[in-house]
């Protein structure tokens, strides 16, 4: 066994040797050590403020867009905001405490279906070195040791982060290997970590379509698909177009490297010669290039034409693809079609129209008149989330604690035997 193997190989032994201790771990042991890693950001947030500046000076140079490389920023707010994800965590009811449903069958025996940790997970992830708390903290107090595999990009700042939260566990009574860093960026060893079925129950990718599609295609592991975000805002011909400009603006620029960010604009051709000039000039005074179909770039001052591949893109950058739809149906058929089933939304004062767009679109999650930045555990008051899942089979939408858990039945009798 070669040097990265052994190395992976006692990584995935002490991860399963917490997770069983983890699985047995009370309420206030997890909360407690939740507090511990949140106080040691505080004294390692000098050591982590260093390490991020490394690793922006090394992203510029190899020429990380400026999108990506906020996306890469850590600063005091970004700490500051980390800890109060921890806090918030501790605040919410423990899933693993959860019962779902109990009933007494017809031979007497009481059945109940508890919530139990999924065990080790693994977490493969780019840029965001905010995902390493949120994902250790998430994963802990659901009782699940973590395995982190970060980008090249972030490793001086999840390096110094992951210092911090084992800081926080050696002042616990929760194992120091709980939450363990994978250092090494080859992706010979990415690989071999997508196959370790022996010692990591679940695989959870976080970053762009590549990221995801590469753990798809070479994990044996079961993975959790997260991410990709095409996300549209429809402004339906009825759309309060001042309220659309605000969405539009914040959906797009607010923070343009997530994946909950906009990333197409659908028009109704019915109102596209007053809109379209009112919602280009917005985001053209946000530096956000327009790329529409010809009825756009003969409205938009300094649109170009948009490609076929511009509609399918998760530009993940001051971009956006825009397009006149003749109706309201045109627009449905246009995110069936391109839609990753991330985030959409539609801006419209007909309430007929906003109950259909509910029905009709089959995405994670649906919007009407707000934005699509809503996206988010936090927001959705989970304390931070593990990823955004854009598949249907076990969890959907921000993950939260509970998509954390699995669940096991637990039958209580009084000597019944089967007949």
């Amino acid at each position: 066994m070669d040097e990265m193997n052994q190395t992976l190989a006692k990584i995935g032994k002490e991860a399963k040797g917490a997770a069983k201790l983890l699985r047995t771990a009370s309420t206030q042991e997890k909360n407690e050590a939740l507090l511990h890693i949140a106080e040691a950001l505080t004294s390692q947030k000098e050591t982590i403020l260093k390490a991020n500046e490394k690793d922006r000076k090394n992203a510029k140079a190899n020429g990380l867009t400026d999108a990506m490389i906020e996306r890469l920023t850590v600063n005091e707010k970004r700490i500051e905001g980390m800890q109060v994800g921890l806090r918030q965590m501790v605040s919410l009811p423990d899933p693993t405490m959860k019962t779902d449903t109990q009933w007494v069958n017809e031979q007497g025996l009481r059945i109940s279906r508890r919530r139990v940790p999924l065990g080790v997970i693994g977490i493969i992830y780019e840029s965001r070195p905010n995902v390493t708390v949120d994902a250790s903290g998430l994963c802990l107090k659901a009782g699940n040791a973590v395995i982190l595999r970060g980008g090249k990009e972030a490793l001086e700042s999840n390096q110094a982060i992951i210092q911090a939260i084992q800081l926080g566990l050696e002042r616990s009574s929760l194992p120091v290997t709980s939450v363990q860093l994978i250092t090494d960026p080859s992706r010979e060893l990415a690989t071999q970590f997508m196959q370790f079925n022996e010692c990591v129950d679940c695989l959870i990718p976080r970053g762009g379509a590549g990221l995801i599609q590469a753990v798809v295609k070479n994990a044996t592991i079961p993975v959790i698909e997260t991410g990709t975000g095409n996300c549209h805002l429809y402004v339906h011909e009825t759309a309060d177009l001042e309220m659309a400009a605000a969405i539009l603006i914040n959906g797009k620029t607010q923070r343009p490297s997530v994946c909950n960010a906009l990333e197409s604009l659908l028009v109704d051709k019915k109102i596209a010669e007053t809109a379209l000039p009112l919602l280009g000039n917005k985001l053209r005074e946000a530096a956000v290039e327009v790329r529409g179909d010809e009825q756009t770039v003969s409205l938009v001052a300094q649109a170009i034409p948009a490609s076929e591949e511009d509609y399918a893109t998760e530009f993940l950058d001051d971009i956006i693809s825009v397009k006149v739809v003749e109706d309201y149906a045109e627009a449905i058929a246009h995110i069936d079609h391109y839609s990753t089933g991330h985030s959409d939304a539609i801006v419209t004062k007909d309430y007929q129209v906003a109950q259909d767009f509910l029905n009709d679109i089959d995405s994670a999650a649906v919007y009407v008149n707000a934005s699509t930045r809503f996206t988010d555990g936090e927001m959705f008051g989970f304390g931070g989330e593990i990823g955004i899942s854009t598949q249907k089979l076990h969890a959907r939408g921000p993950m939260g604690l509970e998509a954390l858990t699995s669940y096991k039945y637990v039958i209580e009798g009084e000597g019944q035997i089967r007949e």
